[in-house]
C-alpha cells in the first residue's frame, strides 16, 4: 500500500486514453501526467529527439518521486524505451507497443494481425518488430491513420463522417480474401473513435486496444498493489504549453472535465 504516484507522459493528450483505462483499472492510485504539449507532435521528429524528449519528460516526473513510469505514447515507446529503462534501472518503465503487440497475438487465431498507427510508427516498424519477436511466423498489416488523430482532438469521433473516414482506411484491409482477424489500434488517440473503428469492421475481428492492455501491464507489473482500496486517487497534471487548449481536448480523452487552473505549467 503506498500514496507514491505512478508517473505518465505522453507528446500531448493523446495518453489520456492511458490515463482513463489507468484510473478505471487502479481507481485508488495517485498519478502525474505530464503532456508535452509545446513540443507535439513527437511523432515527425527524429528518433535521437524522440529520445532527448522523453529522458526531459521523464526526469520531470522522476524529481516528483514516482514510482513506476509509463510512456504513454507510441512514439516514445518506439524509439526511447531502451533509453529509458538504462537511464532509470530502478524504475519501472512500461511502454504501450509491447502489451498491444502481447494482446494481439494471444488474440488472434490466424495470426494475421492488422495495426493502425500514426505515419512515424507505422514506418518505424516497432510493433511489426514486437509482435514478431513473440511470433516470428505472425502476419502484420499496418497502415497509417493520421487523419484519426486530428478527428479525435477535433471531437469528431462518432458519426457519418467518422464512420465514413474508417472505412476508406480499414476496407482495403479487412474486405479482401485474406483479411486480419484482429486489429490493433496503435495510437493513443484511436480508442476515442472505437465506435467508428468497429462500426468499419467485420463483427467477428477483435480490436486490441493498447491502452487497456497498458493499463492491465501495469497493474501486473505493480503486483496488483493500489493504494487505500475504496479511496479514489488524485492526479496532477503538468503540461509544457497551453493550459486552455490542454483542458478542452483533454476533456474528451479523459471522460471528464478538466479545468485550466489544474494544469501547471512546467519548462522542461
Amino acid at each position: 500500500m503506498t500514496g507514491i504516484p505512478i508517473g505518465v507522459f505522453d507528446s500531448g493528450v493523446g495518453g489520456l486514453t492511458v490515463l482513463r483505462a489507468l484510473r478505471e483499472l487502479m481507481p485508488a492510485e495517485n498519478f502525474i501526467y505530464l503532456g508535452d504539449t509545446a513540443r507535439l507532435p513527437y511523432g515527425t521528429k527524429s528518433a535521437e529527439t524522440v529520445v532527448r524528449y522523453s529522458l526531459q519528460c521523464a526526469a520531470a516526473l522522476i524529481r516528483r518521486q514516482v514510482r513506476c513510469l509509463v510512456v504513454a505514447c507510441n512514439t516514445a515507446s518506439a524509439s526511447a524505451l531502451d533509453a529509458l529503462r538504462v537511464n532509470h534501472p530502478t524504475l519501472p518503465v512500461i511502454g504501450v507497443i509491447e502489451p498491444g503487440a502481447e494482446a494481439a497475438v494471444a488474440a488472434s487465431r490466424s495470426q494475421h494481425i492488422a495495426v493502425i498507427a500514426t505515419e512515424g510508427t507505422v514506418g518505424g516498424g516497432a510493433y511489426q518488430t514486437a509482435i514478431r519477436r513473440l511470433n516470428p511466423s505472425a502476419r502484420v498489416t499496418s497502415r497509417a491513420c493520421s487523419l484519426f488523430v486530428s478527428m479525435a482532438e477535433e471531437g469528431w469521433t462518432e458519426g457519418p463522417i467518422a464512420e465514413a473516414v474508417a472505412r476508406r482506411y480499414l476496407d482495403p484491409i479487412f474486405h479482401s480474401g485474406d483479411a486480419p482477424d484482429t486489429l490493433v489500434l496503435g495510437c493513443t488517440h484511436f480508442p476515442a473513435l472505437a465506435a467508428a473503428i468497429r462500426a468499419a469492421l467485420p463483427p467477428e475481428v477483435i480490436i486490441v486496444d493498447s491502452a487497456a492492455t497498458t493499463a492491465a501491464a501495469v497493474l501486473d507489473r505493480l503486483h496488483g498493489a493500489c493504494a487505500s482500496p475504496g479511496v479514489r486517487g488524485t492526479v496532477s497534471w503538468l503540461a509544457t504549453d497551453g493550459a486552455a487548449r490542454f483542458a478542452r481536448v483533454g476533456s474528451a480523452f479523459l471522460g471528464e472535465t478538466l479545468h485550466a487552473e489544474a494544469i501547471e505549467i512546467v519548462d522542461l
